[in-house]
């Protein structure tokens, strides 16, 4: 998996996806909401996900942490529960090490979302805390 610069082109594509049932609270609703902090996750040059880091990371309530790095991911809705979480989230941890200086990893995860829970956790992140938002509950998980 490679992680490139997001495109006209991919932002177009990440917008027209749709999750299915409760997923459909990681739809995007344009453009705009993908900042230069995102950016394209490929595969044999296929668009199969994307990653943001810091502050489009962060969901409503959450506050900046110095020396912690806010990381957030989603792959194509097509791809979802297929094996490949592991190995996706793991190449964007990778690449945000490579990216950026900070002490700890941080990720926000909807309580009712085992699929990530439990990849996070391949990744050794641990719950940290908990944090309520309009999109729901929030697992804060971390890393160092």
């Amino acid at each position: 998996m490679e992680i490139r610069a997001l495109t006209d082109e991919d932002a177009a594509a990440i917008v027209s996806w749709r999750y299915p049932g409760r997923y459909a609270t990681y739809d995007f609703g344009d453009r705009s909401e993908l900042t230069s902090d995102h950016w394209a996750v490929t595969e044999a040059g296929e668009l199969i996900g994307y990653c943001c880091f810091g502050a489009p990371a962060r969901v409503p309530g959450a506050d900046e942490e110095p020396g912690t790095l806010d990381v957030g991911y989603g792959l194509e809705p097509g791809r979802m529960g297929q094996g490949l979480g592991s190995r996706f989230v793991g190449r964007i941890l990778e690449f945000a090490a490579e990216q950026y200086s900070s002490d700890r990893l941080r990720l926000y995860i909807l309580d009712w979302n085992e699929r990530s829970r439990t990849v996070a956790t391949s990744q050794g992140f641990a719950v940290e805390s908990e944090l309520d938002s309009d999109e729901g509950r929030f697992l804060v998980m971390v890393a160092s």
